[in-house]
């Protein structure tokens, strides 16, 4: 099941956040880049941020987060084990379809090269850029049509 992420789901979503191997940081990590516990829920209350997460019968086992402020991808993390099992693909279309929804005509994310977040994303229809930071691949999608 997909739904709209609640504060209270924070402690969840940053558990998987730190157990994933590809694009793994720690929570020292992620707080040096500003994503602290206190930033994300402001941004979520605001409305600047849209998130949802992905349940099965043991919980949340995967979560979106999408920035309307730039029509950013921010993240799509699975719970180790559980990939494969199309959530990265539900949460993937919700944080889309969201975007489309305000108005953003093309989405952007940036992700390992050769990963397999990379591969996942080209499958899904973004197109890799020549932009971005070496290592990493900058994709954008057309959210029209």
């Amino acid at each position: 099941m997909i739904r709209a992420a609640r504060p209270e789901d924070l402690p969840a979503l940053t558990a998987i956040r730190i157990s994933v191997t590809e694009n793994h940081m720690s929570i020292a990590q992620m707080a040096e880049r500003g994503i602290t516990p206190e930033a994300t829920l402001a941004q979520m209350a605001a409305g600047d941020l849209g998130a949802w997460v992905a349940e099965d019968g043991d919980g949340i086992v995967a979560f979106a987060m999408a920035d309307r402020r730039d029509a950013s991808l921010f993240a799509l993390f699975t719970k180790p084990g559980c990939e494969g099992s199309g959530y990265g693909s539900a949460l993937l279309a919700a944080a889309e379809a969201w975007l489309a929804k305000l108005g953003h005509q093309e989405a952007w994310l940036t992700t390992a090269t050769g990963s397999r977040a990379a591969r996942f994303y080209a499958l899904k229809g973004w197109c890799a850029t020549d932009e971005g930071d070496p290592g990493d691949t900058l994709f954008r999608k057309s959210l029209i049509g």
